[in-house]
C-alpha cells in the first residue's frame, strides 16, 4: 500500500509539474501574459501552404506560429538584444522544434533580427486574444 501512494505522488508531482509549464487559455486571458523564448522563422517550403487557421501562409505578412496560444491572438515578439518589437497575429500552430517558442514569418523575423541567425531569444507579450 506505501508503495502504491508513492506511485501515486510521484504520479501527482509529475502531472503539475507539466500543467505548470505549458500556458493555457486562461493563464493567457490575465493582463500582461508574456513568455520568453527562442524564435525561428518560416522555411520557403511553407509559402502558400494552408496554416491551422485556414488561411494561406505569406512569408511577407507578420504572421506567426505558437503551441498554445489562441488563432487570432496579437502578440508583441521583442528581440531581448537589441530591444526591436514587432506585432504578429498568430495564425498556425508549432513551432515542434524542441526548445524553440514560437515560429515567426520571415517578414516578421527580419523587423527584429537578422535571418542570417536563423534563431534569436525573444519575449513575446499578448497583446488581444483571438
Amino acid at each position: 500500500m506505501i508503495i502504491g501512494k508513492r506511485i501515486l505522488l510521484i504520479l501527482l508531482s509529475m502531472l503539475f509539474i507539466a500543467c505548470s509549464s505549458v500556458p493555457d487559455k486562461n493563464s493567457v486571458k490575465r493582463k500582461g501574459f508574456a513568455q520568453t523564448g527562442k524564435a525561428s522563422f518560416y522555411a520557403m517550403k511553407f509559402q502558400n501552404k494552408k496554416t491551422a487557421s485556414g488561411e494561406t501562409f505569406k512569408q511577407s505578412e507578420k504572421t506567426a506560429a505558437h503551441k498554445k496560444l489562441p488563432l487570432g491572438t496579437k502578440v508583441k515578439v521583442t528581440n531581448t538584444k537589441n530591444g526591436r518589437s514587432v506585432v504578429v497575429k498568430i495564425n498556425d500552430r508549432g513551432r515542434f522544434v524542441k526548445g524553440r517558442l514560437i515560429d515567426l514569418s520571415k517578414s516578421a523575423f527580419n523587423a527584429i533580427g537578422n535571418t542570417k541567425l536563423g534563431v534569436i531569444n525573444v519575449k513575446i507579450e499578448v497583446i488581444n486574444l483571438g
